[in-house]
């Protein structure tokens, strides 16, 4: 049987590193600054499913020449209430028309509305065996509704939602099972809550369901330390460990596609490019790697 990765990627499907495409970036990528220098961009489609002049224009015209990836902020897949009819007939035709690039669509996995009130946050969830079904429940309706395959990603979190009966990894591993869903693993999020909450990040990162990998997220963090935690908050260039983390899942998957976040201080595009390459060697080492495994090594996925 053949892994989702397997079923989601094609020919089509951008591998290597790309970049969010921030509306800071938006005249510069279309001045061509970014030509050949990126594997694919990441956009929202909540940033312009309802929005018309240059953003729109300029984001069309660039989409005809970089392949776009897309990751949602508002499906809030962890809600209690009843999805919104109108959100995903929207999406669905934005995805229709902009989604030829990758099979899959990505949100996240948490909950970020409240009685129909956006909460601007991606709010954690209860981690335990009721809920993950829950939202499996839900992942699966969403697929139906999208007429598209969902990966979700995993979070990073501040507070518990109470106290967990699962560990991250096994929350997320029941999800996508039951969902029979993608995942997108954001491997910084899983650094800062181990140094938030005291687990070992590689322990953890091991326990994923790495076979379901279909998109991989890198990004930087702040420590914070009056209150002596760190912050996801895509404010600053990756840290090492993080792409060694990076490295060690795309020995394991093979060529994926993998985003570079930057949502804060964001440098000039040139900067941001430089560091996209930094990535890019470390992609292609993870590769070489394992490209050299012994005939018969086992890879996961």
């Amino acid at each position: 049987m053949s892994s989702i990765r397997e079923r989601l990627h094609g020919p089509g499907t951008p591998t290597g590193v790309g970049l969010g495409l921030r509306a800071e970036l938006l005249a510069a990528v279309h001045a061509g600054e970014a030509a050949g220098k990126l594997a694919f961009l990441e956009i929202s489609p909540e940033n312009y499913m309802h929005r018309g002049g240059r953003v729109v224009r300029l984001f069309e015209e660039i989409a005809a020449q970089i392949p776009i990836i897309t990751h949602g902020l508002m499906m809030s897949l962890g809600s209690l209430e009843p999805f919104a009819d109108p959100y995903f007939a929207d999406l669905r035709a934005f995805l229709a028309r902009h989604g030829r690039h990758a099979r899959w669509h990505s949100d996240h996995l948490c909950f970020s509305s409240d009685q129909g009130a956006i909460l601007h946050d991606l709010l954690p969830l209860p981690l335990d065996e009721p809920t993950a079904l829950r939202v499996a429940g839900r992942i699966r309706e969403a697929q139906d509704r999208l007429e598209r395959p969902l990966a979700v990603e995993n979070i990073s979190y501040y507070l518990p939602m109470g106290e967990a009966q699962l560990s991250e990894a096994e929350f997320t591993s029941l999800v996508c099972a039951e969902a029979d869903c993608g995942l997108l693993l954001d491997v910084n999020n899983i650094y800062v809550n181990s140094k938030n909450f005291g687990f070992d990040v590689r322990e953890m990162l091991a326990a994923y369901p790495i076979d379901r990998v279909v998109q991989l997220h890198v990004a930087g963090h702040t420590r914070w330390d009056r209150f002596e935690i760190i912050l996801d908050d895509h404010g600053a260039t990756v840290e090492p460990t993080v792409h060694e983390l990076m490295q060690w899942v795309v020995e394991r998957t093979g060529p994926v596609p993998v985003l570079l976040e930057r949502d804060k201080k964001i440098p000039p595009l040139g900067e941001l490019l430089d560091e996209v390459a930094r990535l890019q060697a470390s992609y292609d080492q993870a590769l070489a790697r394992r490209s050299h495994q012994p005939i018969g090594a086992a890879h996961v996925g």
